[in-house]
């Protein structure tokens, strides 16, 4: 007897190459906010698209290597490689929008849609002249490497229940411990090893006035900045403007070629030929990672952010977990801060930092307290700080201030939750008191 097949789909007929897979069912705030966020990819590819459209006939040439302005130069047909990219944007936001992807995939659209919405914009910018392209990514790591830092300092602040808004003051600090340390001592070794303790040090205060003396977290922050602020424009008047010469010229950090990395093409100087401090950076980000989501101690942080209750319930010291994790957190703020002095300027001036701390913060935010995506969204503002200033260079009509609004604007929808969920740890800024 013959048995008839069935066809796998649903019990109408075979399933649609088109429909969503059942296994993708969405609840109601899943969809709105799936729309929402849809939406908004659109609107952001529509703008791409009309840039492409807009852009002028030619060629849009980029330079690919520092300083190289005769060799190493690339040139596309603008127009034609905009619209190629504008379209391919749209594409990628219509998909999210009907959900052509599994779920799990839904990000790779946003990045494809934020990668063809940057290369759209550039060939707009750079129709008929040339793009110092790698300037352009090399700028974007000197913005980024010290708000990569503090944005994991934050992450480990928070992550264990800490708000640590006194990120500016710790870089000050750090930038000011660096450039005298150097400067009396040569030696790059000992201004990074300083700036740390002086960060530490910082950091000390914050653990002990809301840890033990259960200081409002966010009013105790400001007051460590305007802290540091004081102290350091007040020693800087007092010692260093008077004898720069022996206490302000700290010689800044040498480059360190990777050999074989810091000879792959365009990428490879970039990277791998940087200073020591960049290569640091580098290792905290994974560091940071593997730490707090593959160790005991980064479990413990993670809990007593969430509910320190339930962690005392298990023998977990609360307070002492959160005190380790603020105190390593001022190792990196204090290594942020000497970036400012060893690592890029060669001197320290007051408010040098020009709230960088700050912008660590909204880097943390945006990038939902974990350690790689604050590190994304510290890149996108170093990118959009670097840019702003090349665009001056070719002569671009788009104002600068505009640029320079552009990730603050994203933190704002970011935070509004346009772009996804964003919920800090449950016990971050709230004080821990045993019973």
């Amino acid at each position: 007897m013959s048995q008839t097949t069935k066809t796998a789909g649903t019990p109408e007929g075979p399933k649609s190459v088109l429909a969503p897979a059942p296994a993708s069912i969405e609840a109601p705030a899943e969809r709105t906010r799936r729309l929402r966020v849809g939406g908004l990819m659109v609107v952001f590819a529509l703008i791409g698209l009309a840039l492409a459209f807009a852009t002028n006939s030619g060629k849009a040439t980029f330079q690919l290597v520092s300083g190289d302005l005769e060799n190493n130069l690339v040139g596309v047909p603008a127009q034609p490689v905009a619209i190629l990219l504008g379209a391919l944007g749209l594409l990628a936001a219509v998909a999210y929008v009907l959900r052509r992807v599994p779920t799990k995939y839904a990000g790779w659209l946003a990045a494809v849609l934020g990668v063809c919405f940057i290369g759209a914009f550039l060939c707009w910018a750079a129709a008929g002249k040339t793009f110092p392209l790698a300037n352009q990514f090399q700028g974007t790591l000197n913005f980024a490497t010290p708000l990569i830092l503090g944005a994991l300092a934050g992450v480990l602040c928070e992550r264990a229940g800490v708000i640590n808004i006194a990120i500016e003051g710790q870089f000050l600090v750090g930038a000011f411990t660096a450039a005298v340390v150097a400067s009396t001592t040569g030696s790059a070794t000992a201004a990074l090893i300083a700036a740390a303790l002086t960060g530490v040090l910082m950091a000390a205060l914050l653990a002990v006035f809301s840890i033990k003396y259960l200081v409002n977290q966010v009013v105790l922050g400001v007051v460590l900045v305007v802290f540091a602020s004081g102290i350091t424009g007040y020693l800087f008047d007092q010692f260093l403007q008077e004898d720069a010469q022996n206490l302000n010229t700290p010689d800044v950090l040498s480059a360190v070629k990777i050999p074989g990395l810091g000879d792959i093409p365009f990428f490879g100087p970039i990277l791998f030929n940087q200073t020591i401090l960049v290569y640091l950076t580098y290792i905290a980000v994974a560091l940071v990672t593997f730490v707090l989501f593959q160790t005991r101690w980064g479990l413990r942080v993670r809990a007593v952010g969430e509910h320190p209750k339930a962690a005392d319930t298990v023998g977990i010291k609360v307070k002492r977990v959160r005190y380790s994790a603020v105190l390593w957190a001022g190792v990196l703020a204090g290594l942020g801060g000497a970036f400012f002095t060893v690592g890029y300027a060669g001197s320290f001036s007051k408010e040098m930092t020009a709230g960088n701390g700050f912008i660590a913060l909204a880097a943390l935010i945006m990038g939902r307290w974990h350690p790689i995506g604050a590190m994304v969204a510290a890149l996108f503002f170093g990118f959009a700080t670097q840019l702003q200033s090349q665009l001056q260079i070719i002569q671009t009509p788009i104002p600068g201030e505009l640029l320079l609004m552009a990730p603050y604007l994203a933190t704002v929808i970011a935070v509004a939750g346009l772009v996804g969920r964003v919920r800090a740890p449950k016990a971050d800024g709230e004080p821990y008191v045993t019973e």
